[in-house]
């Protein structure tokens, strides 16, 4: 049976479980809409929260980083998992026995302000949107590759899915849905690694093939060993080594971390189970069913890094495999025969300064633009022009994009058809259940804290919930266009910057707000402003802006610019509080009342 049948299969039965759980769960009160009614058990809102926290970026992108970057690509795998504790730790807790079932709530109250909520919401539509749209191009990959259409049309068809299963359950409906997206996806990730870990190393945990011996050919040398005498080989440095500056890495770690402990749509998974007790063991459960792919992730990427290389460079593009050719018609992967010798060849900056000599170098040929059908011109040697994804001053003659290596690691290991229809089904998943979760963030940001807590008190739960779905659709469409022209080419770093932008604005507010009575109205709205306007500012200059080459500050990507917006943030916020009225004696009694256990008397000052 042919692959896109066993495609269309797997992916066909889960979508089928996905819409049935909707209908079954849809929301009928703002409660289920907002909190699934709060009476998730531990073990499936554990379930539905790592589904909500394993985008598109971290099942499709960050091994993705990791085979591209090697060590280099570690601070996503270390900033998102640490960042994870960070947030059990020092704010679901409190968050929870506070009791609002939004961030913007808690700010609001907290802050005794309404500007203090509005700051909050335009926040959270900011760090939402942002990260959605890494999410929508993740489903735009992901359908491209599926149906071979456009990376547009992929998008549109996933922006459909969504809205429909998010907008008509509501939290609830998601609730469940990402438990069932949460099977599919730790299986379509583990089962190909074992798979490929057989085949590479002779072992079937993919962890210890990663720090064991590289069998594949009849060799046998270390794992690591091997693919840093690849990467070398070819002029790249070694795998293991780091390219990035320490202070560099230190701030895009931290950013990913701090940026955790303050997405709003990961926190308000919390509030949809019992009590503080149950919110605890949730976070336990959540960790666990994390670590099964983020601990498979490093090895997933060396392992399609060894079979990218092997199976396409220096081959003669007349006997390269198919799936290469089936990725060239969908754009995931390029070809341009620089050198007139017929083979693909991949080169690291070392043995490109070598090939310069090619009479194709410094040569600017026009080509249509990629999305034409006019880009999918023949080339001499049968290779598909896409001028959009080569560089013609360089003699580097393969293009590929790091977000396809999952999707291509089973194909290139010549895995069984249905093994590769299950990593379809999951990659969906992925980039579906956080785009289903934010979208619902988005859509009670505007319907709950801005229209019925800010605009229009009078609000009836029925007309809240219907501003909610029509700001569903807005932010949806938003997001569809972004992922068709998204800000980074990778979805891991356009993720990243929606982190920066939590870790600016939100972390700090919510620490202050939970472990300081001294911090003000003032100081809260004046920090949040100043945090994520230094940090949206440098991301939009350096990423969009900086055509004159302007050094970055301290050499801080914008990737890690959230710690610095960060510190802005404490410092204003405090600076501020200790020159302004301190927060009425109400407010400071709260903030010691969440501090305390169940049943305890109040906390005295002394």
């Amino acid at each position: 049976m042919d692959q896109k049948y066993w495609n269309f299969i797997f992916i066909g039965i889960s979508f089928a479980i996905y819409i049935w759980i909707a209908v079954k769960s849809r929301a009928s009160s703002t409660k289920e809409y907002y909190t699934a009614g709060g009476g998730v058990s531990p073990l499936a809102n554990g379930m539905a929260t790592a589904a909500d926290w394993m985008s598109a970026a971290t099942f499709i992108s960050m091994a993705g980083l990791i085979a591209a970057k090697g060590y280099d690509g570690a601070q996503y795998l270390m900033g998102w998992t640490g960042g994870f504790v960070l947030l059990t730790i020092l704010m679901v807790p409190y968050l929870r026995k506070f009791g609002k079932a939004t961030v913007p709530d808690f700010v609001g109250d907290r802050y005794y302000s309404k500007t203090a909520r509005g700051v909050a919401v335009i926040c959270a539509i900011f760090i939402c949107m942002t990260y959605i749209m890494g999410q929508m191009n993740g489903v735009g990959v992901v359908f491209s590759q599926l149906f071979s259409i456009s990376l547009t049309k992929g998008v549109l068809i996933g922006s459909a899915i969504v809205f429909f299963y998010a907008g008509l359950g509501g939290m609830k409906g998601i609730t469940y849905t990402q438990v069932a997206q949460y099977c599919v996806m730790a299986l379509a990730y583990t089962i190909p690694a074992i798979f490929i870990a057989i085949v590479l190393t002779n072992n079937f945990i993919p962890q210890l093939g990663l720090i064991g011996n590289y069998t594949a050919s009849g060799e046998s040398v270390p794992f690591l060993q091997k693919i840093n005498n690849i990467n070398e080989s070819i002029g790249f440095s070694e795998y293991t080594a780091s390219k990035l500056t320490t202070l560099n890495m230190f701030c895009i770690t931290a950013a990913l971390m701090c940026g955790t402990a303050g997405l709003p749509h990961v926190i308000v998974r919390f509030f949809t189970v019992k009590d503080v007790k149950a919110v605890r063991k949730s976070a336990c459960w959540t960790l666990g069913f994390i670590a099964v792919i983020y601990l498979t992730a490093p090895a997933i990427g060396a392992f399609s890094r060894v079979n990218l290389i092997d199976k396409l460079n220096d081959t003669s593009y007349k006997e390269a495999p198919a799936w290469f050719k089936d990725f060239e018609k969908t754009g995931q992967m390029a070809w341009v025969d620089k050198n007139g010798d017929g083979k693909i060849q991949y080169y690291g900056p070392a043995k490109s300064e070598e090939k310069t000599s090619s009479p194709f170098i410094g040569k600017k040929p026009t080509y249509p633009p990629a999305d034409s059908p006019e880009s999918l011109l023949i080339g001499a040697h049968g290779e598909r022009l896409l001028a959009s994804k080569t560089d013609p001053t360089n003699p580097n003659e393969l293009w590929f994009g790091a977000d396809i290596m999952v999707m291509a690691n089973p194909h290139m290991a010549g895995l069984p058809k249905w093994v590769i229809a299950l990593l379809m089904a999951g990659c969906i998943a992925a980039a579906l259940s956080t785009a289903a979760g934010l979208l619902l963030v988005l859509s009670t940001a505007i319907s709950h804290d801005l229209m019925k807590n800010i605009i229009k008190p009078e609000l009836t739960d029925k007309e809240e919930v219907r501003y909610a779905r029509i700001a569903s659709f807005v932010a949806l469409s938003i997001a569809a266009w972004f992922g068709i022209n998204p800000p980074s080419a990778f979805i891991a770093k356009t993720v990243a910057f929606a982190f920066g932008l939590a870790a600016s604005s939100f972390f700090p507010t919510l620490l202050m707000g939970i472990f300081s009575k001294r911090v003000n109205k003032q100081g809260g709205i004046a920090g949040m402003i100043a945090g994520i306007t230094f940090t949206s500012a440098y991301i939009i200059y350096y990423q969009f802006l900086n055509d004159t080459g302007t050094p970055l500050l301290f050499g801080i990507s914008p990737e890690g610019i959230g710690v610095i917006g960060m510190l802005i943030n404490f410092i204003v916020a405090f600076t501020v509080s200790a020159f302004t009225p301190a927060p009425p004696e109400d407010v400071q009694r709260m903030v010691r009342r969440i501090h305390n256990p169940s049943g305890a008397g109040e906390a005295s000052d002394h």
